[in-house]
Parts: structure tokens; C-alpha cells; sequence
């Protein structure tokens, strides 16, 4: 059974609390695991942050929802327990509570609407609260599929900048990565090792220390996204580092590698690390390489410690 959206995990979580006792949080995410009969690893899958457990998260954002509908209230730090609205709820025997089911409560209207205006006085809050009806993800899974949306767009951006820019710039880049990275120096030093070394199959020596005791062989080819760098080129360039008396080397591309050279590259006895097109955009992103902030967003959540009892 995949992992409960956080609406279908409402109707569960509130016939839980339906003793009328006070729940912790903790403990309630453990018996509704049970309930849903939910894998080791399911319980372990993390949202896209890494910062907690997906299933923790959508436990967490159903009791938020009904706590907003007054079905579910919180009598003490870090308990909840059901309200006499609640077992009205679960009077009417609901086949599913769900965002449309919490709709007939005006405090629960009232909080998505401050929402709503909280995203700004141009937002449509009809068309908003339909499409979040529908949707199976909570506001934080939202939030984060569209940051990696966003990333996915901007590195298909970045790819076709490069594609279209001169030789050299490509090159350049990636001296501009290496550096961003910790290796080759100042820029001054890597630049003028980019592109010049003259060794067969080898467009440049980064120095990894100001002595250059330890070095990586680099090899930079720009390829359009159909056509992958095949195992001769990264045997061509295995030559060059034998050739070079070198044991490290870094092959980056704008397409990606073939399945024969990659297997070619992890069995050599040379250490051969390859860097295709995703790999590129994914570091340049994180190293802020070709690209700028345009804003910094801080994502909280609430510190379950801070509401235990004393």
C-alpha cells in the first residue's frame, strides 16, 4: 500500500481520537502507520527537504486542517484530543473527510482564506481551494514540488545557454565550477591550465594544492542531449591519464554517459569521476555558478520537543 496522502489520513486519525482521551503526536503516528500497514522503508521515506519523514508530515498537516475546523482542538503541549463538533463529525458516519469535508465550517473557511490573502491580494482563492481539493500533497510537499519544478526549468535553461555559447565558454565553466568547488586555486591559476595543457585528450591540469603535488585531469565536451559520450571516449581519455602518469581525472559533458562507459569508469584502476549534463546544472545550482538569488526563503515547521510536557 503506497503512503496516505494527509487528507485520507483525516477520518483514521480522528475515529482514533474518538475516546475522548488526550493523543501525542509520537504516538499517534505510530498507530496510524500500523493502521495503513505501512513498510519499514515507507515509514523511513523522507520528504524532499530531508528534513522529516513524509508520513510524520502528512500525520502532522491532518491535525493541523482539523484542528482548524474545530474537529480536533489541543488541550495541553504536544497532545491533542477530539472536540464535541468532532464526534458530531463522526456521527454523520463520512465515507472520507477530506479539505471539501472541513469546508462547511466557517473557522475552517476563515483560515484558508487568511492564507489565501497571505499569498497575496491577486490570488483567486475559488480557483486555489479547488485545485488544493484535488491535490494529495500537503502545503509543505506543494511548496517543494514546485522549488523542484523551478530547478528542473532553470537547469534546462542553463543547459541551452551553454549549447549556444562558444566553445571556450563551456571550458571556461567549468574552471569556474572547480573553483567554486574548493579545487584549482584563484582563477588566474586554473585559467590558464584550462585548454592548455597539450596532452592528448586532456583539456586541463587544476591544481589541487598550491604546489601542485596532487592534480585533476579534466576533460570538457560540450554534446548535444541526444548523443551520449560512449566508453571510447572515456577510454581515450583513461589513455591520456596513463600517458600523464596521473590517477585522477574528471570527464564533464552537457549529454550524458552510456551505460558501457560508465561501467568503463568505475572498474579502471584509475579514479575516473563523470559529470553529465544533470550533474553539471546540479552543481553549477548549488555552487551559485551562472546563476544568482533572487530571494531566500526560510521553511519552519513546529519543534515537537519545544511542546512536550514538562
Amino acid at each position: 500500500m503506497p503512503i496516505p496522502d494527509f487528507q485520507s489520513v483525516m477520518l483514521p486519525l480522528l475515529e482514533l481520537a474518538a475516546d475522548g482521551q488526550e493523543h501525542t503526536a509520537s504516538e499517534t503516528i505510530e498507530i496510524l502507520a500500523q493502521h495503513f500497514e505501512l513498510t519499514d522503508e515507507e515509514r523511513r521515506e523522507m520528504v524532499p527537504s530531508g528534513q522529516q519523514r513524509r508520513f510524520d508530515n502528512r500525520v502532522t498537516w491532518s491535525r493541523s486542517y482539523m484542528k482548524n475546523a474545530g474537529l480536533l482542538e489541543y488541550p495541553g503541549r504536544g497532545r491533542f484530543q477530539i472536540t464535541e463538533r468532532g464526534r458530531q463529525a463522526l456521527e454523520q458516519k463520512p465515507a472520507r473527510i477530506d479539505i471539501n469535508f472541513l469546508l462547511q465550517y466557517p473557522e475552517f473557511v476563515e483560515f484558508r482564506n487568511r492564507a489565501h490573502k497571505a499569498k497575496g491580494a491577486n490570488s483567486n482563492p475559488t480557483h486555489q481551494q479547488n485545485a488544493t481539493i484535488e491535490s494529495s500533497q500537503t502545503p509543505e510537499e506543494q511548496l517543494e514540488s514546485g522549488y523542484q519544478s523551478l530547478r528542473e526549468e532553470l537547469s534546462n535553461d542553463i543547459l541551452a545557454r551553454i549549447m549556444q555559447s562558444p566553445p571556450s565558454f563551456f571550458e571556461q565553466l567549468v574552471v569556474d565550477l572547480i573553483i567554486a568547488m574548493g579545487y584549482g586555486g584563484s582563477r588566474e591559476d586554473a585559467g590558464r591550465a584550462i585548454g592548455k595543457s597539450g596532452d592528448n585528450g586532456i583539456d586541463g591540469v587544476i591544481d589541487q594544492d598550491p604546489l601542485g603535488l596532487e592534480r585533476v585531469y579534466v576533460q570538457a565536451k560540450r554534446y548535444d542531449s541526444d548523443l551520449g559520450v560512449g566508453e571510447s571516449a572515456i577510454r581515450e581519455f583513461a589513455g591520456s591519464l596513463g600517458a600523464a602518469k596521473a590517477n585522477k581525472g574528471v570527464f564533464v559533458t552537457t549529454s550524458y554517459f552510456t551505460k558501457s562507459a560508465k561501467d568503463f569508469a568505475e572498474r579502471h584502476p584509475h579514479k575516473i569521476v563523470l559529470i553529465d549534463g544533470s550533474q553539471l546544472t546540479s552543481l553549477m545550482l548549488r555552487h551559485n555558478v551562472g546563476v544568482r538569488i533572487l530571494e531566500t526563503l526560510y521553511l519552519r515547521s513546529i519543534d515537537e520537543e519545544f511542546f512536550l510536557n514538562d
